[in-house]
């Protein structure tokens, strides 16, 4: 995908919540955060690496080799997906990015916990100004938007309805106001 895009993939996992579809697809839900890690660390092994090899507990391959390598050096970004703190911290430990969930219902809102976030990042020595924060299923409110670009939200994307034009337009109208509102 990295090659199609030209260098535009941003790769973003989640861990999933759903016990009885992880079982369904063959993994055990109480170890489906290190087998998310380990399949993340030999993807990044096979992008990076002409002979690459990984030997984990869930995932375990000797030399291979595999091309085209991604566009992006290393390899794409990867938004690691969730609730605050668990996903924050998968993120920090092998992400490129966070991607918080953020719903009506969290508890703390999303501006306050990006600060606990960057903690998180310099308490593991990594950079958190080149940790990236992207967030989805927003509804189209300008001001919103202001605080999350000035609390360092790298991107925003909006949640669609699966219906029809005369639903989705006006949507993306609002959208279309937002961004101009944002200088965009």
């Amino acid at each position: 995908i990295d090659q199609v895009s030209a260098g535009r993939f941003l790769f973003g996992v989640g861990n999933g919540w759903n016990q009885d579809e992880m079982e369904n697809h063959g993994t055990a839900y109480a170890t489906r955060h290190k087998r998310a890690r380990e399949n993340i660390e030999a993807m990044k092994a096979i992008w990076t690496q002409s002979k690459a090899e990984y030997h984990g507990e869930f995932v375990n391959f000797g030399p291979m080799m595999a091309w085209p390598k991604p566009v992006q050096k290393p390899h794409p970004p990867i938004l690691v997906g969730g609730a605050f703190p668990y996903s924050a911290r998968r993120a920090v430990r092998y992400g490129d990015g966070w991607m918080p969930q953020v719903t009506e219902k969290s508890p703390t809102p999303l501006v306050e916990l990006i600060p606990m976030f960057r903690q998180m990042c310099a308490e593991a020595d990594r950079d958190p100004d080149k940790m990236d924060i992207s967030i989805g299923g927003q509804q189209p409110d300008a001001d919103l938007m202001k605080r999350y670009r000035d609390a360092g939200v790298s991107r925003v994307s909006a949640s669609l309805p699966s219906e029809k034009a005369d639903t989705i337009l006006p949507i993306l109208d609002k959208w279309v106001t937002v961004m101009r509102a944002l200088g965009g």
